[in-house]
């Protein structure tokens, strides 16, 4: 239950991508993946490699997923702006 609880709040705060200029490396889905993957890894990171029961998973297991997600994010859009993935312009 907790790899739920850390994938959906990934997913979640993925949506407040389209506020922000694209220029993540992928493009909003490259954003998604980033996003999936960054909640995922520091959820794992976080309880040291171990994924929590489903008696253990709490709201703080949710919460948890809000930095990797972030940093995740960050480095997606780090990527995508060093690789001049600029939006056309008509």
């Amino acid at each position: 239950m907790a790899v739920l609880a850390w994938v959906m709040m990934g997913l979640a705060l993925w949506h407040f991508t389209i506020f922000v200029p694209d220029r993540f490396w992928g493009g909003i889905v490259g954003a998604f993946v980033a996003a999936i993957l960054g909640s995922f890894l520091f959820g794992l990171i976080v309880n040291g490699f171990q994924v929590p029961s489903r008696a253990d998973t709490t709201v703080v297991s949710a919460i948890e997923a809000i930095p990797g997600t972030l940093i995740g994010l960050g480095l997606c859009y780090l990527v995508g702006t060093r690789r001049g993935n600029e939006p056309l312009v008509h």
